[in-house]
This record gives C-alpha cells, structure tokens and sequence, in this order.
C-alpha cells in the first residue's frame, strides 16, 4: 500500500489516459479494499448522521427503490427489448464499483455499448477528455445508437434502484468509482469511500460531466461532512430537476 501511495503522489491533475491496471481479479480486489481500508483510518473527515440518521436513510431508500422499480417495469422491459433488437446483446449491463470502505459490488446499468465494450476500452482510454481519473468521452466508438440516448436522458442508470433496493447503494452519496479509477485515488480521494456510494450527489446535481475533477470530489467530501435527511430529500429533487433538464449529461 505504501508503494502505491507514492505512485499516487506523483499522478498528473490532467485526466488520466492510461490505466496502469484494467482488469481486476477477486485477490487484486481484495488487496485493494484493503488498501482503502488502511488508508481511511487515517482519514480527517468528519462523517455527519447518526444512528437514527442512517435508518431513515435505508427506509427511505428501500420505499422508493422498491416503488420505482414498480412504477418503470414495463418501461424498462420495452427499453431492454429495443436495445437488444438493436444488436441481439444483453440489454443489461453490469460492472463492479467500489463502494463504503472500498468494498466492491456489482451495479447496473442499462446497455448504451457494444457487447465487448470493456475488452475495447484499452483502445480508447487515450481519448478521455475529463480532467481527472474518470473516463468520459464525447465521441467513444463503443457507445451504440440507442446508447446515446440512454445517456442522454440518464435513463441507462434506472437499474440501480436495484442496487440501492439491495443496499449495495443509496439514492444520495457519492458515485461509486471503479477499481482502475481508485487504484489511483491519493488518500484524500479516497475520503469519498467513507460513506456507501449513491445514485447521486452535489455533483450530479449541478453539472455532472461539466464539473472539474477535484471539484467533485470536493463536492462528494462536503456530502460526507454535512449530511442530513434534510439535505437528501433537497439532493434527490435537484437531481429529478438536473436529469430533466439534461444538465451536464454526455
């Protein structure tokens, strides 16, 4: 962990275009949630919310997860049919994240790529046009002609109410990172495990993908520090207001 932390020290502010590791077996994701562990316990970050804080959370999160998933099961059943009439592939996506005290899980998403979108990445990740270590770019060639409108209107991150129904996320915290994205986090980063990952936060809220790197973590670390009951209800109607208007989505 050491020796990771002094690559961390010496990583570039430009966005990154060249993961040193893509791939992630169990014992390497073992090894690396052991190194965020080791890493948080020296974290100077206050985390708001208490006991009683973090049930009403959870109920919250169950009650409309659940109702949600009930509200768009047909849409998103016409959705997956459209998307695999496209290419024949499994509309649904899934990719492990990182979440509370860098413990992985697996989230998903609707497909807006290629089927073998993550065996390619390595031929795109020269392209990314974010200013830090996650990837965005406006014209990847993975991404399929229905996928773009799926980004655009957010719709491919519906199943992850899912994810937050089975509690490996909530409806507001921090955006899970990848594994390739952590492996480079410098301790301060790193802050943004501290709390379990959600479906949104300050930064999906105000700009998304047109926010500065350090900004939004920045943003994710106030979250964590200021955290209330009050502030999500405020953080998930912003997030109904930005997804609608299209604020920031590529």
């Amino acid at each position: 962990m050491q020796v990771m932390l002094k690559e961390l020290e010496n990583t570039p502010s430009q966005g990154v275009t060249d993961y040193p590791i893509l791939e992630f077996d169990e014992n390497a994701l073992e090894l690396l949630t052991t190194g965020v562990q080791e890493t948080l316990q020296y974290s100077k970050v206050e985390i708001s919310g208490g006991k009683v804080y973090e049930t009403v959370k959870r109920m919250t999160d169950i009650l409309i997860s659940f109702l949600a998933l009930l509200i768009l099961c047909i849409p998103l059943m016409i959705i997956c049919l459209l998307i695999y009439l496209e290419d024949k592939g499994n509309p649904i996506f899934s990719q492990i994240r990182l979440t509370k005290n860098g413990k992985p899980f697996r989230m998903y998403k609707l497909r807006s790529m290629c089927m073998d979108a993550e065996e390619k990445f390595s031929q795109v990740q020269k392209e990314n046009q974010s200013d830090g270590l996650a990837f965005k770019s406006e014209d990847d060639p993975r991404i399929t002609k229905i996928g773009k409108f799926l980004r655009k209107t957010s719709i491919d991150e519906l199943p992850q109410f899912w994810n937050v129904l089975k509690g490996d996320m909530s409806l507001i915290g921090p955006r899970p990172p990848l594994p390739r994205e952590v492996v480079l986090y410098t301790p301060e980063q790193m802050d943004r495990l501290l709390v379990k990952g959600g479906l949104s936060c300050i930064c999906q809220t105000e700009g998304r993908s047109d926010m500065e790197f350090e900004k939004w973590v920045e943003s994710d670390i106030q979250y964590i520090r200021t955290r209330s009951f009050r502030k999500d209800i405020s953080l998930i109607g912003k997030t109904i207001t930005a997804v609608l208007l299209r604020k920031g989505a590529k």
